[in-house]
Order: C-alpha cells, then sequence, then structure tokens
C-alpha cells in the first residue's frame, strides 16, 4: 500500500495537467461571459447603463 501504481501516479499527474491547463481557463472564460451577459441582460432592462 505505500508503493504507489506508477500507472496511477501518471493518471493522476494528467488529471491534475488537465484540470490546471484546461477546465481552470475554460471556466474563468464562461463565468466572465455569463457575468458580461448578465450586465448587459439587466442594462438592456432598465434602459441602459446609469447616466
Amino acid at each position: 500500500m505505500s508503493d504507489i501504481d506508477p500507472v496511477r501516479k501518471s493518471e493522476e499527474l494528467r488529471s491534475f495537467l488537465f484540470l490546471t491547463v484546461v477546465m481552470v481557463p475554460v471556466l474563468t472564460v464562461a463565468i466572465i461571459a455569463a457575468y458580461g451577459f448578465a450586465v448587459w441582460f439587466y442594462q438592456m432592462l432598465i434602459g441602459g447603463p446609469p447616466h
């Protein structure tokens, strides 16, 4: 049990790299886009940005 299987270690490394290189940037862009859409939609409902 003290030995970590090399295949499992490799799989964990690939999972970590996938999460940090792919998923974090994708989620960041999606969250920012959703916030931008929410602000745009809100401004569309109330008649534009405040003066």
